[in-house]
């Protein structure tokens, strides 16, 4: 089992994290974003035609889209499933998933661009296939509709201890890459300011999985 992609990529750390989770080893094999790797190499346009990472290669399946890939390795690996098996709990799992890609990683990544974790973005070659920083306006509403997906996270989180009920899954996952940026680029107080969110972040940030897999761009 391969995985294309790159290390310090959220995306990537989703799936790093369910492989991690299930104690299961993958060949990492690097697609450098800062490079353009990911926009010009032909060998990783013909595995993922959007030019984009990860691409997981599983004997000859390939599959791209993390959200997707994390899905497939949960049913396809042994150990703790990452999915409820309450349909309810599994419900909320897939609320929680479209609620991270529709509402919050956008403006998340709006907020991120602007912070200095991304002078290394700025000042690499691969610059030219990354949007712009975002101006003023932008960047105000992007922290507006940060701070409402995280106070409809916190709302959930004081009467749970995670986004789909009782037990850690695949929703809190796909939100905890874009997190961990925001924290580096001066967004804690999202986090630090809402008890239900810190708490909750303090649980999954101890589990081993995201001590191994948890890293921001230019940090060690």
């Amino acid at each position: 089992m391969k995985v294309y992609g790159m290390p310090e990529s959220t995306c990537t750390q989703k799936v790093l994290t369910v492989l991690a989770e299930k104690e299961h080893e993958a060949e990492i094999v690097e697609v450098n974003v800062l490079m353009g790797e990911d926009k010009t190499l032909p060998e990783h346009l013909a595995r993922h035609p959007f030019g984009e990472i990860p691409v997981l290669e599983d004997d000859g399946f390939l599959l791209y889209e993390s959200r997707a890939i994390i899905r497939y390795l949960d049913k396809r690996l042994p150990g703790a499933s990452l999915t409820p098996r309450d349909i309810r709990e599994w419900a909320r799992m897939e609320q929680w998933i479209s609620c991270e890609q529709s509402y919050f990683s956008g403006p998340a990544y709006d907020v991120i661009r602007s912070g200095p974790v991304y002078n290394l973005v700025w000042s690499s070659p691969g610059a030219v296939y990354f949007p712009p920083p975002p101006d003023e306006p932008m960047l105000k509403k992007a922290k507006k509709d940060v701070a409402l997906a995280f106070d409809v996270m916190d709302r959930t989180l004081s009467t749970q201890p995670y986004l789909a009920g009782g037990t850690f899954s695949l929703a809190d996952i796909t939100h905890m890459p874009y997190i961990n940026y925001l924290i580096a680029s001066g967004g804690g107080d999202f986090v630090s300011s809402r008890p239900g969110v810190a708490a909750w972040w303090e649980r999954v940030t101890s589990r081993p999985s995201w001590r191994k897999v948890g890293r921001v761009l230019g940090q060690s």
